[in-house]
């Protein structure tokens, strides 16, 4: 009977956490097997311990030149979807215009269709501009599907926001440049971060749009998946496993500046 309570109270927690293992399950098996050394070409069934693969990741020819590209794209997708989805977030929050609706609608499109649609349309314009198909264009592609994510993270920040803050910047005598850099910015800093990691995220891990729209260049994830086809190479998972690290470490330092902050207010 004490267990059945205690389950009880506990539940939400367990819950919590079987998810959570269940979530990460995938990122364990990728970092278990970026430690083996298969005797064949498929890195798929559990064969020796080994640290070779993480002693010359670049081992394979072709991988580091994608994931450099790759990581190049999402860097820059990043960078406009950002700028571009902040200023149309300001916009669509502060300012009433005649077609307001109509761009509030039409934002959740790319998120709404499938991706393929969109990949093939894209694919469509640049054909008809005559656009030679490549880095520019998987970077122009993956602009225009980030934007939206961006808009939606950084508009519902820019709605929570308390307006008499600026007024007070304002009759303080702050310049509007001043009450922005100062005010604005930093209060809606949170929900850009947030729409950059996930412009980023998405970026980087995009395969359909990029398959469609890259010509002959090749990035982390057609790589992979070209070499799904061949025999899956061990240094796939190191950087799969170095990819995950990072994000978890980028997320306990976010968390341990937040915890000093809340801190030191207090």
């Amino acid at each position: 009977m004490a267990l059945v309570n205690w389950l009880k109270r506990h539940f939400v927690v367990i819950a919590g956490l079987l998810t959570l293992g269940y979530l990460l399950l995938p990122n364990i098996v990728v970092t278990v097997f970026s430690f083996n050394k298969p005797k064949g070409r498929f890195n798929y069934q559990w064969q020796q311990f080994s640290t070779d693969a993480w002693k010359d990741p670049c081992g394979v020819v072709g991988m580091c030149g994608s994931l450099s590209i790759s990581l190049q794209i999402a860097f820059w997708a990043t960078v406009g979807a950002t700028v571009l989805g902040s200023m149309i977030a300001f916009a669509l929050v502060r300012y009433r215009f005649r077609a307001r609706g109509t761009v509030n609608s039409l934002i959740f499109l790319p998120m709404a269709m499938p991706e393929v649609v969109m990949a093939a349309s894209l694919l469509t314009l640049f054909l008809n501009l005559g656009a030679q198909l490549g880095f520019w264009t998987i970077l122009i592609a993956h602009i225009m599907f980030c934007l939206s994510f961006v808009v939606v993270a950084v508009k519902a920040r820019v709605m929570s926001m308390d307006p008499r803050l600026e007024e007070a910047a304002r009759d303080l005598y702050a310049s509007p440049v001043q009450t922005f850099l100062r005010v604005t910015l930093p209060i809606a800093a949170p929900g850009i971060a947030a729409g950059a990691l996930l412009s980023f995220a998405l970026s980087f891990d995009d395969f359909i749009i990029t398959n469609f729209n890259a010509g002959s260049t090749v990035t982390f994830p057609m790589f992979v998946w070209g070499s799904a086809q061949r025999g899956t190479p061990v240094q796939i998972n190191v950087i799969g496993t170095a990819m995950f690290l990072v994000a978890v470490l980028l997320v306990l330092t976010s968390m341990v500046i937040s915890n000093r902050r809340n801190k030191q207010k207090a």
